[in-house]
């Protein structure tokens, strides 16, 4: 070697090392890059504490005072009188009413288009009816209340029996149908193959003449309801099944996809036919995310106010009886909504404070479902091993 090359080899091998204080420098700038997008991520984590304490601390003073027993099992919504009372018993039903009315829209059609776009199908159909899907979580809440009061309410009022028989035949023909399929595969699939054919014709006619008995019968009892007022528990559940769709559609159908190719695969090449391998294998291993869905759902309509302001009737009541859709309510949000303005902010009143009182309970319940939600996405993921 040269002594040229001896120096020029030396140089570059100097230059690779780095100083102390050059060590010391990308070391530091590491710890605090690090610490930067630490503050950054944790941000929405303290946010989440903030609201809490917050609210807690307004919260507090009102169980201090009115104690825990009239708030939970009093029926007496009378913030402003003389002698004020504050039983929120009607509301809590109100709002588990509306919501347990809204999953019933949600849930069912929501599972069904997800297993629809993810093994039913074509891939060029699915491209065009997703996106249509979750075009509805992009439509303002108060474009969906203004329908609610100005379009639906008044058509559920005047011909809210008929609304209701063509509902009937329009959600349960379908689901009748489905049924009926998947029913008559799963108990003819096993016969021998010359009789399967005719056996599953004639299950199916017998099943879908029982079908046919069912929806006529429910579809002559509704039609003969007549509806007091068209802003009630039925007109604010529809609508927030509806807002609750695409969340329900998307994370379920994000939940059957992850199940993977080759779980299908292998249920085929078992011998299952379609029904078989959806009902069986893919649904099983998807019920986790398909959960966490259905509880994602359930928030969405459970944290809605402009509607349920809008439509539901606001009536600080019971149904008569419990389960009776077509009577005013009164929910949580709409409650908080309207009456923080009358509130007596300035001296901090029970009034004021119930309220922050409701929002905690609304709170705590959105936690839980949050908490119960991961829990299931989490188990998912390791039921298909990612």
């Amino acid at each position: 070697m040269s002594p040229s090359q001896a120096a020029t080899s030396g140089h570059e091998g100097s230059s690779l090392l780095l100083s102390h204080r050059a060590r010391r420098q990308q070391r530091a700038m590491g710890i605090l890059g690090s610490g930067f997008l630490l503050a950054v991520t944790s941000l929405s984590m303290f946010a989440v504490l903030f609201i809490f304490y917050f609210i807690t601390r307004d919260a507090l003073p009102f169980f201090q005072l009115q104690g825990f027993k009239q708030f939970f099992t009093s029926t007496h919504w009378y913030p402003s009188a003389a002698t004020p009372e504050f039983g929120s018993l009607a509301i809590f039903i109100g709002s588990g009413l509306v919501t347990l009315g809204a999953a019933l829209v949600a849930v069912p059609l929501g599972i069904t288009a997800a297993v629809c776009l993810s093994d039913v199908l074509p891939f060029s159909v699915r491209q065009v009816v997703k996106p249509v899907i979750e075009l509805l979580a992009a439509i303002p809440s108060v474009a969906y209340g203004f329908f609610a009061l100005v379009v639906f309410a008044p058509l559920l009022q005047s011909q809210g029996g008929h609304m209701l028989q063509v509902a009937s035949w329009l959600i349960g023909a379908p689901v009748a149908v489905l049924a009926i399929v998947v029913v008559s595969d799963l108990l003819t699939d096993r016969l021998a193959t010359p009789h399967r054919s005719r056996a599953r014709w004639t299950l199916m006619a017998g099943l879908g003449a029982a079908a046919f008995w069912g929806l006529w019968t429910l579809g002559v009892s509704l039609g003969g309801i007549t509806v007091s007022s068209g802003t009630n528990a039925l007109n604010v559940s529809i609508i927030l099944g509806i807002m609750a769709l695409p969340t329900v559609v998307s994370v379920a159908e994000d939940a059957i996809q992850a199940t993977g190719r080759d779980l299908r695969e292998g249920s085929y090449a078992l011998g299952a036919t379609r029904s078989e391998t959806i009902l069986r294998t893919i649904l099983p291993a998807a019920s986790s995310g398909i959960m966490a869905a259905v509880i994602l759902g359930v928030m969405r309509a459970v944290g809605e106010t402009m509607v349920v302001w809008m439509a539901s009737g606001n009536a600080a009541q019971i149904p008569q009886p419990w389960y009776n859709m077509l009577q005013p309510v009164r929910t949580l949000t709409a409650t908080i909504a309207g009456d923080m303005g009358e509130a007596d902010q300035a001296t901090g009143s029970s009034r004021f404070h119930v309220l922050f009182a409701m929002a905690l309970c609304l709170l705590l319940f959105s936690f839980a479902c949050n908490l119960a939600s991961e829990w299931g996405v989490r188990r998912t993921r390791r039921k298909v091993g990612k």
